[in-house]
């Protein structure tokens, strides 16, 4: 089990309200929570839909949430309610960070926008995560991490020639709208914190994020009049690099596409004249000849098990990695040694292993200091009472449904 205890992070003495839902929003808090902040999780009563996404059910509840809620405290209150919704803003207005991600215009609706949470609390860093950005023409379509995955391009250029395009079997999108608001939170933090800048907003969008991973995907158009289209698991002309099959049926990542790796890599197929063969000499006649080249490493490769290609090819330096599933990556020692998969004791599910805390830092690392709350609202009477809320206010809040306030909910003390 792990729990760290003591450990400052980067962002100790932050607080951070976090009013997120399914993915992006929460994975925001996530990270930030991850590296020191105290995240409190504002969600509806019914609690937050996160609770019950995930593919895989073990008893009864689903896997996902313990990785998303990681590091944060459960507030549940009615945002639809004014007095509920008055409380709520009484949390940003104490806030480091408030992380937002529904539809454009509905934190308004609660009272709960930018411009009066600033006016009350001008050092506030507010973190909008949308689908399309909160100044657009498309503002106001419902945004999920399909839907910017396509528009940004980023799905055109995914998968073969001539086939649908696909999706990868994550939410792509959505993490990385988290991320880019995760670094935007960090650089306005530095900002208001060094160069007395105040808050502001931090504009997210799945789209944005998702355009920003196309490289040079349009100047390769609006100049060069070429539509990038999808290339399977190559790049055209950068050769060799490819996925081949291995004699045990896995699949693996061989890439030798600059002059020295060439070399190493013809060696060690028992084939050093091809270094110096013109077809395959420089890259240019590499992606050239990357069909014959590919051909002569699968046919290689198909005559070794996926650990005699790992073992040669990383005596020689050649790139070499085998496509891990789940099994493969909890079988591989590398992961835990590196702290990419920790251990924990986990409310509902007990001892599990979830990914890590990254990037790692030498000084000041991020941890994980508490489980994700189970219990919807669990930590309700104690964060409104840190607000200065008495027991009379709150059971007469909880009789009416406008919070849910569990009879013992857990303080930071005892949760840390």
């Amino acid at each position: 089990m792990l729990w760290s205890r003591g450990v400052r992070g980067p962002l100790t003495n932050v607080r951070v309200v976090e009013f997120g839902q399914l993915i992006a929003g929460p994975l925001v808090g996530t990270l930030l929570g991850d590296f020191g902040a105290e995240v409190i999780k504002v969600e509806p009563p019914n609690g937050d839909q996160m609770r019950d996404w995930g593919q895989v059910r073990h008893e009864g509840r689903t896997l996902w949430w313990s990785v998303l809620a990681r590091n944060k405290r459960s507030v549940a209150l009615d945002l639809k309610d004014a007095e509920t919704a008055g409380i709520a803003f009484d949390l940003a207005a104490r806030a480091d960070v408030v992380v937002e991600n529904f539809r454009p215009g509905a934190m308004e609706r609660w009272g709960l926008g930018p411009e009066r949470v600033l006016e009350a609390n001008p050092g506030c860093v507010y973190a909008r995560v949308s689908g399309y950005g909160q100044r657009s023409r498309y503002r106001d379509r419902p945004g999920f991490a399909s839907g910017g995955e396509a528009i940004s391009g980023l799905r055109y250029i995914n998968g073969y020639p001539g086939e649908a395009p696909p999706r990868g079997g994550i939410s792509l999108g959505d993490s990385l709208a988290a991320w880019s608001a995760f670094q935007g939170v960090l650089l306005a933090l530095y900002a208001r914190d060094t160069q007395d800048a105040g808050g502001q907003v931090v504009d997210a969008a799945i789209l944005d994020a998702c355009f920003a991973m196309t490289e040079s995907l349009v100047p390769d158009y609006a100049l060069g009049g070429a539509i990038r289209e999808p290339t399977g698991s190559r790049l055209p002309r950068i050769a060799p690099s490819n996925v081949y099959r291995s004699s045990d049926d896995r699949w693996v990542v061989i890439a030798a596409n600059h002059d020295s790796l060439w070399r190493r890599l013809a060696a060690a197929m028992g084939r050093p004249e091809l270094a110096d063969d013109p077809r395959y000499a420089n890259h240019v006649a590499r992606g050239e000849h990357e069909d014959e080249l590919d051909e002569l490493i699968g046919a290689w490769a198909a005559q070794h098990t996926s650990a005699e290609l790992d073992e040669l090819l990383g005596r020689e330096g050649v790139v070499c990695a085998p496509v891990n599933n789940a099994a493969d990556i909890l079988a591989d020692p590398h992961f835990r040694e590196r702290g990419l998969i920790v251990d924990i004791q986990d409310e509902h599910h007990g001892p599990m292993p979830i990914p890590g805390v990254v990037p790692q830092l030498s000084g000041t690392p991020g941890s994980i200091r508490r489980p994700a709350p189970w219990e919807v609202g669990a930590d309700t009477a104690a964060v409104l009472g840190e607000l200065g809320l008495d027991e009379e206010r709150i059971a007469g809040l909880r009789e009416r449904g406008a919070i849910v306030a569990p009879s013992r909910p857990l303080s930071p003390r005892e949760a840390e």
